[in-house]
């Protein structure tokens, strides 16, 4: 119902900055919020950051990248942006683009970002 193709991944050094991009179609009116998520190597998904689409609310950001990573969203379409700064080699991982619906959940294919010491 719902395609998600992120984009912006690739190698920056230590202190450096990426900008994530996330465009979402198909049923994409339907979205109530979009966020992203990131996997590194031997651990676990986990949130990185999320913004409401239907509404209203405040951004909601992992402890680790707050204050280093901001999410936002382009007015009138269901495009969600990952602006990251300062990246640390701990930020290093494939990030997925992520969609919640009232009954269901999408996720991109997911775009690596490697942060080198």
């Amino acid at each position: 119902q719902v395609q998600l193709v992120e984009s912006g991944g690739g190698l920056v050094q230590a202190g450096g900055s990426l900008r994530l991009s996330c465009a979402a179609s198909g049923s994409s009116s339907s979205i109530n919020d979009m966020g992203w998520y990131r996997q590194a190597p031997g651990k676990l998904r986990e949130l990185v950051a999320t913004i409401s689409i239907s509404g209203g609310g405040t951004p909601v950001y992992a402890t680790t990248v707050r204050g280093r990573f901001t999410i936002s969203k382009a007015d009138g379409r269901n495009t969600v942006y990952l602006q990251m700064n300062s990246l640390k080699p701990e930020d290093t991982a494939v990030y997925y683009c992520n969609a919640q619906l009232t009954d269901s959940m999408y996720w991109g294919q997911g775009t690596q970002v490697t942060v080198s010491s």
